[in-house]
């Protein structure tokens, strides 16, 4: 056993604690359909203005549609990063940077991210 392990009481413990990092790195229903809310609220997230997402109506065409986004973004912080401020990977971006002109709450590009990766 190593020192880490015994100062949290065995191996039991290391494996619940790695567990359940894993399960909340998962989004849940909850989050998903709370980011899908931000992103469609045309007051929000407003990501139908540019883009074309599944279950949205009156969509934007100057931006690529958001399908496929675990294949496009395998990284999830990538996917974040995007939203939080495009700029930084294209600085000739059109899309509004969310996080760094403060459109959305850090909590709020969590659950649109969440929602888009769900994609």
């Amino acid at each position: 056993m190593t020192k880490f392990t015994q100062r949290l009481g065995g191996t039991t413990t290391v494996l619940a604690l790695c567990a359940g990092l894993v399960f909340s790195a998962q989004a849940s229903a909850d989050d998903i359909a709370a980011g899908k809310k931000i992103a469609f609220d045309r007051k929000k997230g407003n990501c139908l203005a540019c883009h074309q997402i599944e279950g949205g109506s009156l969509a934007g065409t100057i931006a690529p549609p958001l399908v496929g986004m675990k294949a496009r973004f395998p990284d999830k912080a990538k996917l974040r990063a995007q939203i939080w401020d495009s700029t930084v990977a294209n600085p000739n971006s059109i899309m509004p940077p969310m996080g760094r002109h403060k459109v959305l709450t850090e909590k709020e590009i969590d659950l649109v991210t969440d929602f888009i990766y769900s994609l």
